[in-house]
């Protein structure tokens, strides 16, 4: 049995309701970009650094309540400008606290990104295009095709989205005008594996977290990857960077090629060179995500394999048993728990550092590799067995 043993169901996007707006979004601007945009509206040198915080830190939505602001100028920004928050079409709230967004870009297109709350801290789990040509074998986002690139404001908005949404009340005083206001920071990380291949939308991925950066540390901010080398070695290059995950999943070209065709046009040892380049600041490790397919990948054999391939970098891993989900085929299921136990041991028994993800919001297909972005019901492995009790 091997993982292109998979099932898929067709379905139709929502339709487009209507044009987009063309007037230029200023969430996608940082405080030097946005200077420069406003130009003769810029009337005073610390204008565009108001209006940044306007719309970062007091979670501002339309220019009319930005009252700090003279009432013309309000005007004239409305007209030559948009706040591009998306529409949250729905919410899917899962047992375990965890909240799955459907939003709605101005163009009618549909992301999913998900609030993982964890104690004090929560985590966001964001989108980078509106879709995934990768087509990997165990994630449902590529069964539903490509999509277009994010534009760095409709990243950066679903943080803001998300973070006005979910905040507890009282978190943080209303922004005059009668906008709620952004809730603080702290304890927020941030992770790029919700849909689409981050570094294959460089262009919206380098203003957004140059913006999310200034309010979030970059230590707490991760972009995963399938293993696109150009990406990586861009990344490389950039003064201040996020912390690299990167999809690895099996131990050998053979078994990798099957699941990632990505790993055809950039096979490992490609990969893993380029890792080796890969600069890290003092204390910060590449990591290795590795999803466990029962009877796969999941052989202790395997562990020592990947032990190998990683050999010499400082780096962790991060194993993730598969969530199953129908349109993935029957051959998607983890490994037994003590399987997954013998395989982090091994790892462990080897030098490595390793976690085991825990399953956060499969009962509404919130969990890793279950995104699809078209409102639809719940298909996580908890919801298919209640269905089976009622």
């Amino acid at each position: 049995m091997t993982v292109q043993d998979t099932e898929t169901t067709s379905v139709r996007a929502p339709a487009v309701a209507s044009p987009p707006d063309p007037r230029p979004d200023l969430l996608g601007l940082a405080p030097e970009d946005l200077r420069q945009a406003l130009g003769e509206l810029s009337d005073r040198p610390f204008r565009a650094e108001q209006i940044f915080q306007a719309l970062h830190v007091r979670g501002v939505r339309e220019f009319a309540a930005m009252t700090d602001l003279r009432q013309d100028l309000r005007q004239r920004l409305a007209e030559r400008f948009r706040i591009g928050w998306p529409e949250i079409a729905s919410r899917a709230p899962s047992a375990d606290g965890t909240c799955k967004y459907l939003l709605r870009l101005h163009d009618g297109a549909t992301i999913e990104a998900v609030d993982i709350p964890d104690g004090g801290r929560r985590t966001l789990c964001i989108s980078s295009q509106a879709g995934c040509a990768l087509a990997c074998t165990f994630c449902v986002t590529g069964f539903w095709g490509a999509g277009r690139n994010l534009t760095a404001g409709e990243i950066v908005s679903q943080v803001l989205a998300i973070r006005a949404d979910r905040q507890p009340p009282g978190a943080a005083a209303p922004v005059p005008g009668g906008s709620p206001g952004v809730p603080a920071a702290e304890g927020l990380r941030l992770v790029f594996m919700g849909m689409g291949e981050p570094l294959l939308n460089l262009d919206g991925l380098r203003p957004a977290l140059d913006i999310l950066g200034r309010t979030i540390s970059l230590r707490r901010i991760t972009v995963s990857t399938a293993g696109v080398v150009p990406g990586i070695e861009e990344l490389a290059g950039w003064e201040r960077r996020p912390n690299l995950a990167v999809s690895l999943h099996a131990p050998d070209d053979e078994r990798r090629s099957q699941a990632m065709p990505i790993n055809r046009s950039y096979p490992l040892s490609e990969l893993l060179a380029a890792l080796r380049r890969y600069p890290l600041e003092r204390g910060r490790k590449i990591t290795f995500e590795y999803l466990l397919i029962r009877g796969w990948n999941d052989a202790v054999a395997d562990a020592d394999r990947l032990v190998k391939l990683v050999s010499g970098l400082r780096a962790k891993v991060n194993l993730i048993p598969i969530n199953p989900d129908p349109v993935l085929g029957a051959a998607m299921v983890p490994p037994a728990e003590e399987q997954v136990e013998a395989f982090q041991r091994r790892l462990i028994q080897r030098g490595m550092t390793v976690t085991v993800r825990r399953r956060r919001g499969d009962d509404v297909s919130a969990a890793c590799g279950q995104l699809r972005a078209f409102g639809r019901d719940p298909r996580g492995p908890r919801s298919r067995a209640a269905g089976k009790q009622a």
